[in-house]
């Protein structure tokens, strides 16, 4: 199934896509893609639905962030051996752990907005991995049963914020609009295995990123492992996997940032495209 949130910012409602890629709305049957909906027994209960039953959508709504109320948005830093090269830094022996604030969320094709006095904001197509339900000392192999699905996230990145203004990522990482997500959540049974995933992302029409997920450091299912040993994921939590080499950051000679006026567009393999406008914060 593929899952979506559409409508106004802050009031999106659920639906799913059908096979002639037209919403239908879900709003009779749950009240978001959130929390109990994401389990396997919710999960369940909308693939039983006839989705030629459900009111088809009309016009070309926003589609919102595919995940309703996120709980923690987890990211994976230098997950991609090439990124790690580009940035100059080792290949982490565990999974680099950081946070993006959940209000940095967006829905998949809004506007990207750089914060005052930001002159290296930065561009990283991501598989994100939504939780279905409380993970807790989750062995790797089983891993994998506690997702709900995948989905597209642009971990856009402020790397002054980042690098220099001491501290964590996390600064760089949450300023508003950096986190978009989207356009729909796609469950783990129609993606399969989510380590054989072309990836691509390109700014004003140029390609600057290609990659797959086959060659991420640390797997989903490792991941999800790994954090589950420290600390309960619960349903609706995000976690962003890691970029593939292709970051403006790393541009050689010269890196190259995010500008106003700039568009980027991206996405991976069964899980959809996104696209976005940069803009200057007011």
């Amino acid at each position: 199934m593929k899952l979506v949130r559409y409508g106004e910012a802050g009031a999106e409602k659920p639906g799913m896509i059908d096979a002639d890629g037209k919403i239908r709305d879900l709003s009779a049957h749950v009240s978001d893609i959130a929390g109990d909906t994401l389990s396997d027994a919710g999960l369940e209960k909308l693939r039983a639905l006839d989705v030629n039953d459900l009111p088809v959508v009309e016009g070309n709504p926003r589609f919102g962030p595919c995940v309703g109320s996120i709980g923690k948005f987890m990211c994976i830093g230098l997950n991609y051996s090439d990124h790690a090269a580009e940035s100059g830094l080792e290949v982490p022996e565990h999974p680099v752990l950081f946070m993006k604030a959940t209000s940095a969320v967006v829905g998949p094709n809004d506007d990207i907005s750089i914060p005052r006095n930001s002159e290296t904001s930065d561009w990283e197509v991501e598989l994100g991995v939504v939780i279905g339900k409380a993970a807790k000392y989750v062995s790797e192999a089983d891993a994998l049963d506690y997702v709900a699905g995948y989905c597209v996230i642009n971990d856009v990145s402020e790397r002054s914020f980042q690098n220099k203004l001491s501290g964590q990522w996390t600064k760089g990482k949450s300023c508003d609009t950096f986190g978009p997500t989207g356009p729909w959540l796609v469950t783990r049974d129609e993606v399969g295995d989510p380590q054989s995933l072309g990836m691509w992302l390109d700014v004003n029409g140029k390609r600057m990123q290609t990659g797959n997920t086959d060659t991420m450091v640390h797997t989903v299912a490792k991941i999800i492992a790994h954090l589950s040993s420290m600390f309960t994921l619960h349903p609706g939590d995000v976690i962003s996997t890691g970029t593939p080499p292709g970051v403006g950051m790393g541009m050689k000679p010269n890196p190259v940032y995010l500008k106003a006026g700039d568009t980027i567009t991206l996405s991976i393999e069964k899980l959809g495209e996104q696209k976005q406008s940069v803009k200057m914060d007011a």
